[in-house]
C-alpha cells in the first residue's frame, strides 16, 4: 500500500525563472483546463481538504504552486519525497485556436526547459474527451518531453458516466487511469503510480 503521508504548500511563482530549488529533482507537473477538477484531485491525493484551493471561478488562479509531499511504501517504509507543481488552468475552448494564451507565454518555457519535472499529469474531463484543447496539449507534451519524463493522461469525473461510456472511454484510451475525486474512486492507483515512476528514477539515480 502506497501512502502520501506528508504535503505542504510551498510557495508560488508565476513562471520558471521564480521556480524554487527542487533538491530531490522529483517534480509532478498537473495541467489541466479550467474546471476539470484539478485542486480537487490534489486534495484527495494528498488527502489534504485544504492543499490547494477549489477555487468558484474557474481560470482565476495564475500562479505556480508548489507542494512539497511525501510517499510512503507501507510494506517496506521505503519513502520518497517530490514537489506537486499546480499549473494555472488553461483556460475553456474560445482559447484553443491559439497558443498565444497567457498560460502558454508564461509556462511553455516552464514545461520545455524546468529539468527537475519527472511526470506531466494531463487532467481532461471524461465527459469531453475529444476538446481542441486538450488535444493541442497533449500534443504539445508529446513533441516537448524528454526521454526522461513520463507524461500520464487522467480522465476526472467518471462517476459522471454510465457504465457504457466509461466502457467506450477506456477503449479508446487504455493506457490513461480514470478517477473521480468525489467517489475517491482511482485515487489509490494514481498514488501508485506516481510512487513507482519516482521511485525508479531514484533507482536510476
Amino acid at each position: 500500500m502506497i501512502d502520501i503521508v506528508e504535503a505542504k504548500f510551498i510557495t508560488s511563482a508565476p513562471n520558471v525563472n521564480a521556480a524554487p530549488e527542487s533538491k530531490e529533482q522529483n517534480e509532478v507537473v498537473f495541467m489541466a483546463r479550467s474546471n476539470v477538477g484539478k485542486s480537487s484531485l490534489l486534495n484527495a491525493l494528498t488527502n489534504h481538504k485544504g492543499l490547494a484551493k477549489v477555487s468558484s471561478t474557474p481560470g482565476k488562479t495564475k500562479l505556480i504552486n508548489y507542494f512539497d509531499v511525501t510517499f510512503l511504501d507501507r510494506e517496506t517504509s521505503n519513502k520518497v519525497v517530490a514537489k506537486f507543481v499546480d499549473l494555472p488552468g488553461f483556460g475553456y475552448a474560445k482559447v484553443a485556436k491559439s497558443m498565444k494564451s497567457d498560460w502558454e507565454k508564461n509556462l511553455t518555457d516552464y514545461i520545455a526547459n524546468r529539468e527537475e519535472i519527472k511526470i506531466f499529469i494531463h487532467l481532461i474531463d471524461s465527459r469531453h474527451p475529444h476538446l481542441e484543447i486538450d488535444t493541442a496539449v497533449s500534443d504539445f507534451l508529446f513533441r516537448t518531453a524528454r526521454e526522461n519524463q513520463y507524461i500520464i493522461q487522467i480522465f476526472t469525473k467518471i462517476d459522471k458516466l454510465n457504465q457504457k461510456e466509461q466502457s467506450a472511454l477506456r477503449k479508446e484510451f487504455p493506457n490513461a487511469l480514470m478517477v473521480s475525486s468525489a467517489k475517491k474512486r482511482g485515487i489509490n492507483k494514481i498514488v501508485q503510480v506516481i510512487y513507482e515512476i519516482l521511485q525508479e528514477k531514484t533507482d536510476e539515480d
